[in-house]
């Protein structure tokens, strides 16, 4: 099956894909030599398969050797648009990037899209499992939870889908601790799944829900292991921009940009970026940091 999909222009595929650590973590894996994404995906129709997508400048092409039905076709469609933010307009973003020379290549990189998964589900669990450690030890729980957890590919065993939430609700705190290696995020990850196998959480009605920010946000922060850095990361992946995804790493670039490398706190960094207002989640995360970085 082979699926063209086009995005609202401009568009850069290795912009989404590199837009931050998602495409690092499983059932994602990028081939930098064929510039292709993988993803290993269970559909609604309980079937699992892997989408190769590649990119043009126009939008995405995704592949999969499985036949069809149409409702899957529909289902594939839907969640790689999803996933890049092909309908998602930057241009207020960029109107206000011209006037920033940090910002000045924004437009011409078509930054603004995040890589996202195609459940809500799937990036609360990942978000969880960023905080308060190294990002070799999220890349390891990430791996742990597919491995374990996960339907695999019926030619593959080794590739599996992210887990259901029916999936991970039926095991114990004990197992996600031990032999998962969760730590204290275990009884998040469970009740977390727990809640939305029941029917008593909706979190994919997030995504398309016209929610003000701050009732979002409010939402997001009921989620047990969810605090400001994860929701403020949330609503980056949920369109909104109205908070900063403030974590050690925040806290040294600001430092080094503005304050001469001197210890700050949240409130420094969020005062960094006031007048962007809005939009100062898309002027933090696209902010040219690179000389930093090679420093």
């Amino acid at each position: 099956m082979k699926l063209t999909l086009s995005a609202r222009p401009p568009f850069s595929f290795p912009s989404v894909v590199k837009s931050h650590g998602w495409v690092q973590l499983v059932p994602f894996a990028f081939d930098e030599a064929s510039a292709t994404l993988t993803y290993v995906d269970h559909l609604s129709s309980g079937r699992i398969i892997e989408y190769r997508i590649i990119g043009s400048p126009t939008g995405v092409t995704v592949q999969t050797s499985a036949k069809l039905t149409r409702s899957e076709q529909d289902e594939v469609a839907a969640k790689v648009i999803w996933m890049f933010g092909l309908e998602m307009d930057f241009s207020e973003f960029y109107a206000l990037a011209r006037q920033e020379p940090k910002l000045a290549k924004a437009e011409k990189n078509a930054q603004g899209r995040v890589l996202r998964s195609p459940t809500l589900f799937e990036d609360v669990i990942k978000t969880i499992l960023t905080t308060n450690t190294l990002w070799g030890a999220t890349k390891r729980m990430t791996a742990n939870l597919v491995m374990q957890f996960g339907d695999p590919l019926a030619d593959d065993s080794s590739r599996r889908a992210f887990p259901t939430p029916e999936s991970l609700a039926v095991t114990t705190e004990e197992r996600l601790r031990a032999e998962t290696r969760l730590g204290y995020r275990a009884p998040y990850i469970l009740a977390l799944a727990r809640a939305v196998a029941s029917g008593d959480l909706d979190l994919e009605v997030l995504k398309a829900a016209d929610i003000p920010t701050l009732e979002l946000r409010k939402r997001l922060l009921k989620i047990k292991g969810v605090g400001n850095y994860a929701a403020a990361n949330l609503l980056m992946i949920l369109g909104h921009y109205d908070f900063l995804p403030v974590d050690s790493w925040a806290l040294k670039i600001v430092s080094h940009e503005w304050y001469g490398g001197e210890p700050i706190g949240p409130a420094e960094v969020e005062a960094a970026f006031e007048k962007w207002g809005q939009r100062k989640g898309l002027a933090y995360w696209f902010w040219d940091w690179s000389y930093f970085e090679k420093g």
